[in-house]
């Protein structure tokens, strides 16, 4: 019987949980995970390398441009405007992800 009390404050705090939050992308296997992502204005995405190989992030509108990430390196960049931003690994332009910001 206790369990039941203590489950309806436990989703009650997931409903009111938002849509949206910061992401994470990986860079593995020369592709981005996950390709396409969608985030509120206002926030963070953090892209982190996990290929043994230099990997960059850089918008197709020139947004944002990271710098050659080794492995386990990573680059954030804040969105603060609503649009749809395509991006490439310069090295790598195979490479190609979105983000849209809401």
């Amino acid at each position: 019987m206790k369990f039941r009390f203590l489950a309806l404050p436990l989703l009650a705090l997931l409903a009111a949980a938002p849509a949206f939050a910061d992401a994470t992308v990986t860079i593995k296997n020369f592709d981005y995970s996950p390709m396409d992502i969608t985030i509120k204005a206002g926030e963070t995405v953090t892209w982190k390398n996990l290929d043994g190989e230099p990997h960059t992030v850089v918008s197709t509108d020139g947004a944002f441009r990271s710098k050659a990430l080794d492995e386990n390196d990573s680059f954030s960049f804040k969105f603060d405007k609503p649009g749809t931003y395509k991006y490439i690994c310069s090295i790598h332009p195979q490479m190609k992800a979105t983000i849209t910001v809401k």
